[in-house]
């Protein structure tokens, strides 16, 4: 995939999928279509890219996307931040 752009959509495509698949039923506060998932922080080398992402639902996930330009692959990472805390050096 050599275009970044390309690749963050199919990114924020498969997370759209993740979370329908992922949901609480129970859970309707929010219509899946209207998501807003945002890149964090994207890189690619050589044939690889990487991509750190997010949404507008306040669950604490995030989301990581590799994809291997070898294999044409691309993994899927899910992430619950459970703490934030400042420590003082």
């Amino acid at each position: 995939m050599n275009d970044s752009a390309k690749f963050v959509a199919v990114c924020q495509n498969e997370i759209r999928k993740y979370i329908q698949d992922h949901i609480d039923k129970t859970d309707t506060d929010f219509d899946i279509n209207k998501v807003d998932i945002y890149t964090v922080w994207t890189c690619k080398t050589l044939q690889n890219s990487k991509a750190l992402l997010s949404t507008n639902i306040h669950d604490g996930m995030y989301y990581e996307c590799t994809y291997n330009g070898d294999r044409n692959q691309l993994y899927l990472d899910a992430y619950k931040k459970f703490e934030n805390k400042e420590i003082q050096l």
